[in-house]
Formats: C-alpha cells, structure tokens, sequence
C-alpha cells in the first residue's frame, strides 16, 4: 500500500512497465466478483478499444481502481458497479485514458462533494459509523492520478448513485503486441512439437476461465483435466499423474493453498509442477504461493503468452 505522506513529499517513483488495461479490470472483477456477488450486485466491465502498446504503472494503477470498487461495494446495497475506461485524448507519445467507477449506491450530498477527497474526509460522521473507513483511499487515489499527469473527481446524486473517475497519462512504448503476439506463436509451436499428449489439470472454478483455459491448452495439443475446487483436485492427482497442475487460489471447499499442501502430502506427487493463477500479483500471494508448495505464479486473468511461456518452462523441466 502507499502511504500518503511519501508522495506529498516526493519520495514517490513510478513504475515504467507495460500496461494492459483489459487485464487490470479482470483483476479488478477476479479478486472483488465473489463480494459482489454475495451482495446480490452486478460488477461489469465497459471497455473501448485503446491503444495495446501503452506502458506506466500498472500496480499503482489497480490499487487506484481497488480502492474505488472496494468503496463502491462498501455503499451499494443492491443494482450495479460498473468498472469503465475510455481514452480521452491521444497523442504522438502518449494517451490520456479516464477510469470510471458507477455504483448504484446511498450517492453523496453536493455539500459533501467537495472535500471527498480530502485526506481523512467522509460523507458525513454518521457514514463513517455505518460503513467504516476513513476516507484515505479516495485522496491517494487523487495524489497517485495526479502523480500520472491526471486528476480525479466523482459526479454523484444522493440516493441514486455515484460514479467516482480519475485520469492517467499512459506513454506509448515499443508495439508489444507483437512482442506478445511472436512470444506466444513460438511457445506454442514448441509445447505442439515436444509436448503434445502430455496431461495437465486446470483447476478453476469459474466456468468461463475453465472454458478458456481448456480451450488454450487443447490448442497447443495438451490434455487436459478439469477440477472446481481443491478437493477434486486433490483426489484427481491422487489417481492421475500430470504433466503440470495449474492451480487457481481463491476457491470454494478448498482454496488452491491448501489443496497444494495436501497434494504434497500424496506419494509420488511431492515434485509436480504446480502453477498459481490468481488475481492478486502482489508479493504477499506469491511468498504464500511457495510457501505452500507451489513452483510458479502466473496473474489472472492469464495472457496467452504468460501461459504458454510458463507451461514450457515446466514441461522442459520435466521432460530432463
């Protein structure tokens, strides 16, 4: 997390990293789906097409966009959240994309408006005793916008909602799509070649991830197994003898951690390549990852390219 007082005071340095804005809201819809839909609301996804060789900070970008969709689920009761970007200027070196958060929720006073995002600022003390917080995110997520050249603002009606916005300054970099586009054709090639007819299971319990990832796997020539939570995939790999397991974290019945300690406990299973997929590609997940038991990490959702390049990296291994 960042603390507020390091970019009043400068000691603040962004990231130069591609940014890959379709990937940053799955993120988004990955780690905080499941609270929404405990809420009985929509969390949507609106999207233009933008730019694919843009580079600036992608973490600071997501937290930005957390703390807004995390204050959107903590004041909306019922109806939606919509995570939207657009591009609202371009030019030769860079674009200029607007990130927008609509919430259905409890909205904010026009009174109130004003100070949101002041540090330490609420609606009002009777919505800090209801709803918690401080109001804190809101004024990092203005300092972090402005830091990228942008700014931040919320247009809001009481009673009916909000939509919380902030602007960046992305820097057009080299066409990684290309990069991206001849990373994932020679992965392919070489797992199609080497490694057709080798067994992997896809352990996810979202349908549509399921659906995809077997559908990326079976294209390079792979077979593929599918578990829904921890428990199958443990007794799968108790009666099955993979290639490769790739393993989501957040599940029901069993979450990906522990169902890897228990896969480790099988005999013969103490090696297996195990994989991570997970929305959250902060450092905490990835140290809990192989703490665990788990060999690598992939972030959700998955870029063809990292899945291929990771699976081939595992498969050589197993195949020495």
């Amino acid at each position: 997390m960042l603390d507020l007082s390091k970019i009043e005071a400068g000691k603040f340095t962004l990231d130069d990293a591609p940014v890959h804005v379709e990937a940053l809201l799955g993120n988004i819809s990955s780690m905080l789906g499941q609270k929404a839909r405990s809420k009985g609301l929509r969390l949507q996804i609106e999207t233009v097409s933008l730019p694919h060789n843009l580079h600036g900070d992608p973490t600071r970008l997501q937290q930005a966009l957390l703390n807004y969709t995390g204050n959107a689920l903590k004041f909306t009761e019922c109806g939606h959240i919509t995570l939207r970007v657009k591009e609202e200027a371009q030019t030769d070196g860079t674009a200029t994309l607007r990130f927008e958060v609509e919430d259905s929720g409890i909205g904010i006073a026009p009174e109130a408006e004003a100070k949101l995002f002041g540090a330490f600022e609420q609606a009002d003390n009777s919505t800090t005793r209801k709803y918690g917080g401080t109001g804190l995110g809101l004024a990092i997520t203005k300092k972090i916008a402005e830091v990228m050249g942008g700014t931040a603002g919320v247009t809001s009606t009481e009673g009916q909602g909000s939509t919380f916005w902030f602007t960046a300054v992305l820097r057009k970099g080299a066409n990684v799509v290309e990069e991206a586009a001849r990373s994932v054709v020679e992965s392919a090639e070489a797992i199609r070649r080497d490694h057709a007819g080798k067994h992997i299971l896809l352990v996810e319990d979202e349908a549509i991830n399921r659906e995809v990832g077997q559908m990326l796997l079976e294209e390079v020539g792979l077979k593929v197994d599918l578990a829904e939570d921890g428990r199958q995939a443990v007794e799968k790999t108790r009666s099955g003898n993979y290639a490769v397991i790739l393993m989501d974290m957040q599940m029901p019945v069993l979450d990906g951690l522990e169902a890897t300690r228990q896969i480790r406990q099988l005999s013969g299973r103490e090696t297996t390549p195990i994989v991570a997929m997970t929305a959250n590609a902060f450092i905490e997940s990835k140290d809990q990852c192989f703490e665990a038991g788990m060999d690598d990490f992939i972030a959700k959702p998955v870029a063809p390219e990292a899945l291929y390049e990771t699976l081939l990296r595992w498969l050589e291994k197993g195949s020495r």
